[in-house]
């Protein structure tokens, strides 16, 4: 299958996707919509963010779904509400030219009112989020007894953000004559365990290996100290001009706190992250779809959703833990064809961590030297050619004699005068600025220096805590044994030391009789810091997603 007319897909879908560019289907598409429109068993689709799994499910979906029918056929769960709003626009669009399909799409941060009354029109399809659809159901406003298909788009994400309880309740709603379909980045364990217990025998389709989402992108990585990022990430930034960029770090503080720098200095950028309103949210990924920033910064988590086709530059300014982590970033770039280039800042102690995501991905990542003052300039030079002899439309007219007489200046000087003018704020900053003191990768598998003192610092200000620690059974451990978290409850949440003992105790107890060994705990206005014995690391990340405390959801990740 080679082309979208040589399926089976009715006049009205061909006429609809091949309006929107549709020609060649893509290799999950190739695979999966013959397997649909023929098969009746549930089906494990593993494929990368921006493979075209949408059209792979919707598609054939659409071709046989009951346009005469009012009752609901098919339901799409997935993480984001971004997501919810971009397939729910997809379906729509396929289904142009079947005017008795109706689409809704349901998910938290708007008026669940408007909601209700929008499923009035009794939609054959529904698109949600897992928290909304719950409360949707619990309000009798949503019926799956007879649904026919339920599709878990994105579902390694979805448990990753703590959606397991949601999932289940929902999967239990339906009928057991459904035939559901699991679309996922990655198998873990969360994934494989909802695979085994919801899914009857299924068909496996992997597609969009690591090797092959590497295409076109070149990968870079460059050392540097922490304290000198900043200042590394504002050179690799100035040194590829003209760039349409996505920054990725770990937590939603530091997210806020590299778009704040970039902003203070000057760029177009700004920060996505869990932070934000929803209203926010909305008001950021508009202005970078539209180009009126060219500069995002964000978590991995906010970014979900984000499709977006021309992004030249993908940079990790903090590694990931989990290597598919990477490459699904870096997939982000080099897509529709296009070149992309992936940059990523190390630190000099994460050698093993680098060496881990070579070897998963086999990825051939190759290290560069942050770039010069000069080299800085000269890119920029570059840069502004780029620009001016990229096709511009004429915004304005004007008489061509109110240019002055240029006769006395030859083009040399001409350009050279322009340059100058153009560049003059850049060439002064790096003027007498000194280059970055080259580092280079160390094999120490600790903690960065600045690790270390903050949980100095946090057991001056608690000394009381060694008592919490004895009460609880929990003799004084090495900090090398030790993985320090950050929490995102504080003081604010009336969170105290015994409370993070007993949680740490609950996300842990599963592991083995063994109880897991609790260092440091530090707990400030807005979140808190603990450190947990690295043997129970895993364990802990998977389980306290699904906790919570005083109905507040919990988060927790390594620190940096």
């Amino acid at each position: 299958m080679n082309l979208f007319t040589e399926t089976n897909l009715s006049p009205d879908i061909l006429k609809a996707i091949g309006e929107m560019g549709y020609e060649s289907p893509t290799e999950i598409q190739k695979q999966t919509i013959p397997f649909i429109l023929s098969d009746i068993r549930d089906l494990i689709a593993l494929a990368q963010t921006g493979t075209g799994k949408t059209a792979a499910f919707s598609l054939p979906i659409l071709d046989m779904i009951d346009d005469t029918s009012r009752k609901i056929q098919l339901l799409v769960l997935c993480p984001t509400r971004e997501l919810c709003l971009q397939i729910a626009k997809d379906i729509k669009n396929y289904s142009k030219y079947m005017q008795n399909i109706k689409t809704t799409a349901v998910y938290g941060g708007s008026s669940i009112t408007e909601q209700i009354r929008s499923l009035r029109d009794k939609p054959q399809i529904i698109v949600g989020t897992p928290g909304r659809v719950i409360d949707l159901i619990n309000r009798k406003a949503l019926d799956f007894s007879e649904i026919h298909w339920l599709v878990l788009d994105e579902a390694d994400e979805m448990l990753s953000m703590g959606f397991k309880d949601e999932l289940e309740t929902i999967l239990s709603e339906t009928p057991e004559t459904k035939q559901t379909f699991l679309f996922s980045a990655t198998m873990n364990k969360e994934v494989e365990r909802i695979s085994k217990n919801y899914l009857t025998k299924p068909h496996r389709i992997s597609v969009g290996s690591i090797n092959e989402v590497k295409k076109n992108i070149t990968h870079e990585y460059y050392v540097v100290g922490y304290r000198q990022k900043k200042e590394a990430l504002k050179r690799l930034i100035d040194a590829n001009p003209n760039q349409y960029s996505i920054i990725f770090c770990r937590t939603r503080m530091e997210t806020q706190e590299v778009a704040d720098f970039l902003m203070q200095n000057g760029y177009a950028a700004d920060a996505l992250h869990g932070d934000l309103s929803q209203a926010q949210r909305d008001t950021v990924m508009k202005k970078f779809r539209l180009k009126n920033i060219d500069i995002l910064v964000a978590t991995d988590v906010a970014a979900r959703g984000l499709d977006v086709n021309s992004l030249t530059h993908v940079i990790h300014y903090s590694l990931p833990d989990d290597p598919e982590v990477f490459v699904h970033r870096s997939g982000r770039t080099g897509r529709a064809g296009k070149d992309g280039i992936s940059m990523a800042l190390i630190k000099p102690e994460e050698s093993r961590k680098l060496k881990q995501i070579k070897s998963a991905t086999k990825i051939d990542i190759n290290e560069k030297k942050i770039p010069t003052g000069e080299e800085v300039i000269k890119a920029q030079v570059g840069g502004v050619f780029e620009s001016l002899f990229e096709v511009h439309e004429d915004f304005f007219e004007f008489d061509d004699s109110l240019i002055p007489d240029l006769s006395a200046f030859t083009k040399e000087e001409l350009v050279h005068k322009l340059l100058q003018f153009q560049l003059k704020d850049l060439a002064l900053y790096y003027k007498d600025r000194h280059d970055l003191i080259e580092q280079k990768l160390s094999n120490r598998d600790d903690d960065s220096r600045r690790d270390r003192r903050d949980r100095d610092r946090g057991r001056d200000r608690d000394r009381g805590e060694r008592g919490d620690r004895e009460r609880s059974g929990k003799p004084r451990r090495r900090n090398e044994n030790m993985v320090r978290f950050f929490f995102n409850l504080g003081k604010k949440d009336q969170l105290k030391k015994l409370d993070v003992l007993d949680i740490i105790n609950k996300a842990t107890s599963g592991k083995s009789k063994k109880r897991a060994e609790i260092g440091d705990i530090e707990i400030l206005e807005k979140f808190s810091f603990f450190e947990v014995e690295k043997s129970f690391k895993d364990n802990l990340l998977s389980n306290i997603s699904s906790m919570k405390f005083k109905g507040k959801e919990m988060r927790a990740e390594v620190a940096n």
